[in-house]
């Protein structure tokens, strides 16, 4: 029994979950606890598929004595564990790979173009475009001739706290994370939704650091200035939109609205963020209590 509440748990978190969740506006007025929410689904998610392998070979080993055919259940579900685990780390090692030689390579080619100027790279270029290159052991954050001239003192200001938001929360490695689920399982799970949203609570996130540091009204004005450049591959880009294959994703004028009725929005939102984060403490916690079941149930 255990193997198939497990199963039908990871297929529940993997696609009616994050398409309900997507649809439901009101969680980013929490957008920290939101985001640890989602976190929460996609490691409950993982960790009920790769428990539902584990506890039908500890579910037939303990039923061993009454059963001849456990050694061929239990092949089976550890090579459906091993399939799971084994597309999780192969996708883990190639979406890595090729996000940090695009990063690299580009922030080569700003090292040879940009212009250091307080604190950040100016490009010669007439697209309002300002965002960020997260990497080791300096990050960048860029803006374009055509966004300086675009913008005031306290948007320019405005986006320099979005952009530098984002490299210390280290966000690149939320939508890493999320982008390699969404790729590991692209038939099987529907993590397009999560991926979306994912996208847009870090740009939430990002606007939040920015308005404690300037005010509403400066950012606003610097997300509508902006919001038609797009940020090049593996960047993150106050506009909200960067290159297809960028880890960053992309991100339309929808979002953009959302985005700017959560900076016009000041609500703490207690109790929203308290019931988010008590649900995903109780996601993360019923795969586990699911397979470790059957060996508390043998030593009782």
């Amino acid at each position: 029994m255990t193997p198939l509440l497990l199963s039908a748990l990871a297929v529940v978190l993997c696609g009616p979950v994050p398409w309900l969740l997507s649809r439901s506006p009101r969680l980013r007025r929490a957008p920290r606890a939101a985001m640890v929410l989602w976190q929460a689904v996609a490691l409950a998610a993982v960790l009920a598929a790769l428990g539902a392998g584990l506890s039908l070979v500890t579910g037939s080993a303990l039923g061993a004595q009454r059963s001849g055919h456990w050694y061929g259940v239990a092949v089976l579900a550890l090579v459906l564990t091993a399939t799971v685990l084994g597309r999780l780390l192969l996708r883990g090692h190639q979406v890595g790979t090729r996000i940090r030689a695009a990063r690299r390579r580009h922030r080569q080619l700003l090292d040879l173009l940009g212009a250091e100027d307080a604190g950040m790279l100016v490009v010669a270029s007439p697209e309002p475009v300002a965002y960020c290159v997260p990497g080791l052991p300096r990050s960048r954050v860029v803006v374009t001739e055509g966004a300086r001239a675009s913008l005031g003192g306290e948007e320019l200001a405005a986006v320099l706290a979005h952009e530098r938001a984002h490299l210390r929360a280290r966000h690149d490695l939320v939508l890493e994370a999320f982008t390699v689920l969404h790729e590991a399982f692209p038939r099987l799970v529907s993590s397009a939704a999560a991926l979306a949203e994912v996208r847009l609570l870090v740009e939430v996130l990002a606007d939040r650091a920015a308005r404690r540091r300037t005010g509403p009204r400066p950012l606003v004005r610097a997300l509508v200035a902006l919001a038609e450049g797009v940020a090049p591959e593996a960047a993150l880009g106050v506009g909200g939109e960067t290159g297809r294959s960028g880890v960053g994703g992309q991100l339309g004028g929808g979002a953009l609205l959302a985005r700017i009725e959560l900076i016009r929005d000041p609500g703490r939102h207690r109790l929203l963020a308290a019931a988010q984060l008590a649900t995903a403490v109780a996601l993360v916690v019923l795969p586990t209590v699911f397979v470790a079941w059957p060996w508390l149930a043998s030593l009782s």
